[in-house]
């Protein structure tokens, strides 16, 4: 059987941790900021870990 590849799109936006969980970082920042209030572009500044439900299929794509 062939190696798995790498799906490039989830590995530009997806890296692990050192403990093996996912981080992401988040979207939403780039336009339309004008009516986006200070508190919520400031929340999205941070990374944010990818949630137990999409774990599995997150890795997948890494290839992990």
């Amino acid at each position: 059987m062939p190696k798995m590849k790498t799906h490039r799109g989830a590995a530009k936006r997806f890296n692990l941790t050192g403990s093996g969980k996912i981080k992401k970082n988040r979207a939403f920042r780039s336009h339309i900021l004008e009516k986006k209030s200070p508190d919520r572009k400031r929340k999205l500044r941070k990374a944010d870990l990818v949630s137990p439900a999409d774990q599995k299929r997150v890795k997948r794509m890494l290839g992990v």
